[in-house]
């Protein structure tokens, strides 16, 4: 019962930290992302999105060192949250400031 529980342990502790690996790559894109592409993209503000990034990725390092539950409601948000940055608000801040002529098919 033992190994049972050290194991279990330790697939919620790599959860724990994964989950704030990603909050923390979310966090850092959006602290280089330039505030223009937010808002010419019509996302929610750079402010916005550094808030909830942030409080993702405490929240993610809480439940790395042990003080927050893995399977706790906070880590599940921030897992949410993060991933919702990086699906849908990354890909679209991403393309301005490329600059360029750009075709249909890519730079000319």
């Amino acid at each position: 019962m033992i190994q049972i529980h050290g194991a279990l342990d330790l697939v919620f502790w790599i959860l724990a930290v994964g989950v704030f690996a990603l909050s923390g790559w979310a966090l850092v894109h959006a602290v280089k992302t330039p505030a223009r592409a937010f808002a010419v993209t019509g996302k929610q503000s750079k402010n916005l999105w550094l808030v909830i990034l942030g409080l993702a990725a405490l929240f993610g390092f809480a439940a790395a060192v042990g003080y927050l539950n893995t399977l706790s409601i906070f880590t599940i948000a921030s897992v949410i949250a993060s991933s919702i940055y990086l699906a849908d608000v990354r890909p679209a801040v991403r393309e301005i400031g490329k600059g360029g002529n750009q075709g249909p098919y890519g730079p000319w």
